[in-house]
């Protein structure tokens, strides 16, 4: 099933499924990204990000776009002005540039798809400046976007794995890195998010359960 959906093409339709489900495995898992938050940042992680991806869902029910571009961009903007902290600027980033490299096509491939992410990937890291091995978000989302070409199963596990890669690390970005060696010994709370996201999108293709 998997394979077969990796050689379809992805409407509009696909990405408001992907950013609904995203906002429900938030939903279930905010109370766990709140939990590392208060390890190493401000405790709010999941509430933040809860609440951003309710208003995504909210308003894709509500004004569904045409285009795979548009609908990450929307989104993107949602977050951006509904999400506290870094989160906000930073996930809504991700869903703008990967929406702005789609471009105005009907449909899109898995391969123009981590093509896309890669691109925004890397906006994102600009933005923070921070680059994998700092522990943050990007630690999941740059292995996963290198991995999304090949499969929607490998993204995740890449993420997955990029994530829980971030335990041992000394954060050098974001307010865990205000904490030095103390960062040590705690999973991001942002790589977590990421490889969630990105698990529930391999969900939503009909690869990895």
């Amino acid at each position: 099933m998997a394979e077969q959906q990796s050689q379809q093409d992805l409407d509009a339709a696909f990405f408001i499924r992907w950013l609904t489900a995203c906002a429900a495995a938030v939903e279930r898992e905010a109370a766990h990204l709140t939990d590392l938050d208060a390890a190493i940042g401000d405790a709010d992680h999941g509430s933040n990000l809860q609440r951003g991806f309710k208003a995504v869902a909210e308003v894709l029910a509500k004004d569904a776009p045409a285009t795979p571009g548009a609908v990450l961009t929307l989104a993107g903007r949602q977050l951006i002005s509904t999400v506290g902290g870094a989160s906000g600027p930073l996930y809504g980033t991700l869903l703008r540039r990967t929406g702005k490299a789609l471009g105005d096509a009907q449909s899109v491939d898995r391969e123009r798809l981590a093509d896309a992410l890669g691109q925004a990937v890397a906006a994102v890291a600009q933005l923070g400046g921070a680059a994998a091995g700092d522990k943050t978000m990007l630690d999941a989302l740059e292995p996963a976007a290198g991995a999304l070409a090949a499969s929607y199963e490998g993204a995740a596990r890449a993420a997955a794995e990029g994530a829980e890669a971030t335990t041992p690390l000394q954060a050098r970005k974001g307010r865990a890195s205000y904490l030095g060696e103390r960062s040590v010994g705690h999973q991001d709370p942002g790589a977590t998010s990421a490889a969630l996201l990105v698990a529930t999108l391999a969900e939503t293709a009909g690869g990895a359960r």
